[in-house]
């Protein structure tokens, strides 16, 4: 498997824009968080969040191949879990199998997740500290408030057997430890 090193170095030079490398970090974090929880291989699910999105940048004008490219990038690097992981988060856009197993379903609403939490940490003086899943619940009910973000697929939280509020504590919690990485921490 890909060393987490090789990874951050094959994900910066495939990635440049600093909002996609956050949330590739996010990913990787709440990925590493869900896995701690569920008692899954932490290394491989925090991997696989870091580079869930490796061709986003190629792909963005030609969604049918988001996925499908990073698992070109990445055969042989990965486990066939976590490419199927990578392929199925955007199973509505590549034609993709469905997702079925904890990973594929922890990798959709764990990767999506983060935009809600980084969005709702930017409008908070004291950024992410001190938020509460009550309150990213209250922002997920405003359709206007990161508006592209999904808010079905952050529910499917329920087919790793997580209740809403305790997958977004984790979110939370996952994202605070490395606030300062992604600049999410007050001035």
């Amino acid at each position: 498997m890909i060393s987490r090193t090789d990874a951050l170095e094959l994900l910066t030079s495939k990635n440049t824009e600093p909002n996609l490398i956050n949330h590739a970090l996010e990913s990787e974090a709440v990925m590493r968080g869900l896995a701690k929880k569920l008692g899954k291989d932490e290394e491989l699910w925090g991997i696989t969040g870091l580079l869930h999105d490796l061709d986003y940048a190629s792909t963005k004008d030609n969604d049918s191949r988001h996925g499908l490219d990073t698992i070109d990038l990445l055969e042989g690097k990965l486990p066939e879990e976590a490419l199927n992981a990578i392929a199925r988060h955007a199973c509505e856009m590549n034609g993709a199998d469905e997702p079925s197993t904890d990973f594929d379903y922890a990798l959709r609403c764990g990767e999506t997740v983060t935009g809600l939490v980084h969005a709702g940490a930017l409008v908070r003086p004291t950024k992410i500290d001190g938020m509460k899943p009550k309150s990213l619940k209250k922002k997920m009910k405003d359709k206007a408030f990161a508006a592209s973000v999904n808010r079905d697929c952050i529910r499917e939280c329920d087919k790793i057997g997580l209740e809403l509020g305790e997958f977004l504590q984790i979110a939370i919690a996952s994202v605070t430890e490395i606030a300062p990485e992604v600049g999410l921490v007050a001035e």
